[in-house]
């Protein structure tokens, strides 16, 4: 995978934030630029951030992989197995109180780093879990891709909703 990509995108954002987002792999864009979420569904997540009382600084973001996989397709296993210990370490290293990750790849990923069992994007979208890790408690909250919200708009309002609940959890910190 790799060898297609222009620029590998291991992600971006304060090193010190309390919330990371994890998509599922760069595109087009963040390919060309070697930033992540950078083009239109970046674009709707600066959106939802601002929605939530966030700035795209203060935050980190990457993906599960970080080079784009051929034709834009969802990234294989062994891709995704290759890539695990630098989103770990990345997890590590910044330890964020609450990772949200964003559409079905990375919601799986994630979820199964924690020992979790994943049912799908569609029925985990917007809830919270709270897992105790060795550096201690940590929030997972599972949402739509913003990609998934371009293409199916009536996603929107669910979307709305996911990062008002992330605003209150914010909060709460």
């Amino acid at each position: 995978m790799s060898e297609s990509r222009r620029n590998p995108v291991p992600g971006e954002g304060n090193e010190k934030a309390k919330v990371m987002f994890v998509g599922e792999a760069p595109g087009y864009w963040e390919d060309v630029k070697g930033r992540p979420f950078v083009g239109r569904a970046g674009k709707l997540l600066d959106t939802y951030l601002e929605d939530a009382g966030l700035r795209r600084k203060e935050v980190y973001i990457t993906n599960v992989v970080k080079c784009r996989p051929p034709q834009n397709r969802t990234p294989w296993k062994d891709e995704i197995e290759a890539c695990l210990p630098y989103l770990r370490k990345q997890i590590e290293l910044i330890d964020p109180s609450v990772i949200v990750t964003l559409g079905n790849t990375a919601g799986e990923t994630v979820f199964r780093l924690y020992g979790l069992k994943w049912r799908g994007i569609t029925q985990e979208h917007g809830k919270i879990y709270r897992v105790s890790t060795v550096f201690g408690e940590k929030i997972l909250l599972p949402m739509f891709h913003p990609a998934a919200v371009l293409r199916r708009r009536e996603l929107g309002e669910e979307m709305r909703k996911g990062f008002a609940r992330l605003g209150e959890l914010i909060e709460q910190l």
